[in-house]
């Protein structure tokens, strides 16, 4: 289903009429179904911020044996296990691992974040490596939403809202709360985007005017399917809570939601359907014309997290230096690169791979960048072509795990050296030219 936060209402097939008429919570629900509201917002916010869903579903989810902990692998909120760091990091992408690991638990890697899930306010960025399916087992966070962004192979995520196929180019988010399992197809990596105590929205557009960026017909839900199945030998719930992962079981799948009304969904959007934005005079525009989809914080205009992308588009500015300027900024930036080249960094940046600029930390393009650009013909030209970048950009400043600096092992530690070759070009003699 098409639309981006809207009301949604979706019936398995099998059972027309699931849905009660007129009501959320009839005495007896059609087909002897359990009426079950998931919240995503405090009951009394702002009507256009209220976020919920009524799942009227085999069983309620309730019906479970106790939570226990279990081992988190390198999942993790620590962000103090290692001396901060403002250098610039770069990581290489991770490489395949011969153990069989699913989305949850070992699959999950932390690299950096800030907050706490407690105060319900910050930041999480891990990826993903996995090559198993989850198999009677699903996942549930109850710290906060999920932005995945697939890097390299498709994943097939069923929820108790129905399911999804996510392909790289494409993203998906999985709110808070939300259960989902993840099915596999071979060797799967990714990255993921988990904020705590905000939902991801659309960007404001301002004198953008109505149309642009990412378009809300462009979000796609799943619509409703279930499974009435029993597991005797027992199914997993995985839930991350506190930054911690516990284990509970329950004889049933948690599937088992027939039919569904409301507008706290999970939902994908293909990267390619970006309408994107750009400078057509002089100059380089700031990055924020390239946000997809944003968590706000109760500062205006200041982020928990934006979800920036850098697609294939067209450079015609003039009497500019095209590339991204050098900068020192107030956010902390994440660089991810799905497929192609960075057009900042051509070498060394590899999909797959990551970069951090801190808060404050100066960075800009590489010295071959550099000259290339500053002796180009400005030609109209297209940028990025064969390319998708993304940046996770957060007001938060950000700390880097021990797996992120230490253990994953591809880390360049040489990253600086981009810039070294750089030199002066200053000219004390310097006259305009005369046109």
């Amino acid at each position: 289903m098409s639309g981006f936060g809207n009301e949604f209402s979706s019936e398995d097939p099998r059972c027309p009429g699931a849905l009660p008429e007129g009501q959320n919570t009839p005495q007896v629900c059609p087909y002897g179904l359990y009426a079950e509201q998931l919240s995503g917002s405090a009951f009394t916010c702002p009507r256009p911020a209220n976020k919920r869903s009524w799942l009227y579903r085999i069983l309620p989810s309730v019906k479970h044996k106790p939570f226990t902990l279990v081992p988190c692998g390198n999942l993790t909120e620590n962000w103090n296990e290692v001396e901060p760091d403002p250098n610039q990091v770069h990581q290489g992408p991770v490489g395949r691992d011969p153990a069989l690991h699913q989305f949850n638990g070992g699959g999950l890697h932390t690299i950096c974040g800030a907050g706490d899930t407690k105060s319900r306010n910050g930041i999480a960025i891990h990826v993903y490596t996995c090559n198993s399916s989850m198999i009677d087992r699903c996942f549930n966070n109850s710290d906060g939403d999920f932005l995945i962004v697939p890097q390299q192979g498709e994943i097939l995520i069923t929820t108790e809202f129905g399911k999804m196929k996510v392909e790289p180019n494409e993203i998906c988010v999985i709110q808070q709360g939300m259960r989902f399992s993840v099915d596999v197809f071979g060797e799967t990596r990714g990255y993921i985007l988990e904020v705590y105590g905000s939902h991801f929205e659309l960007p404001d557009l301002g004198p953008i005017g109505a149309n642009g960026l990412a378009n809300p017909r462009d979000f796609l839900c799943p619509v409703a399917w279930y499974e009435d199945r029993k597991v005797a030998t027992g199914y997993t719930i995985i839930n991350k809570y506190q930054g911690k992962l516990f284990a509970c079981q329950q004889d049933f799948s948690p599937f088992n939601v027939v039919a569904w009304h409301g507008n706290y969904t999970p939902y994908k959007y293909n990267l390619k359907n970006f309408m994107v934005i750009n400078c057509v005079a002089f100059d380089h525009a700031d990055p924020s014309i390239f946000t997809v989809l944003t968590a706000k914080t109760t500062r205006p205009g200041v982020a928990i997290a934006d979800f920036v992308i850098f697609p294939p588009r067209w450079g015609v500015a003039d009497h500019t230096f095209r590339p991204p300027y050098y900068h020192r900024n107030c956010m902390s930036e994440f660089m991810g690169l799905i497929h192609g080249h960075y057009e900042a960094k051509e070498e060394g940046f590899q999909p797959g791979g990551a970069s951090l600029h801190s808060i404050m930390t100066p960075h800009g393009p590489d010295a071959d960048c550099f000259e290339k650009n500053t002796t180009a013909e400005l030609k109209p030209e297209r940028v990025a072509e064969g390319t998708m970048a993304f940046m996770f950009e957060s007001s938060f400043s950000m700390a880097v795990t021990k797996w992120g600096l230490q253990t994953c092992q591809k880390l360049d530690k040489s990253y600086y050296q981009c810039w070294e070759p750089l030199c002066s070009h200053f000219n004390p003699n310097w006259k305009p030219s005369k046109k």
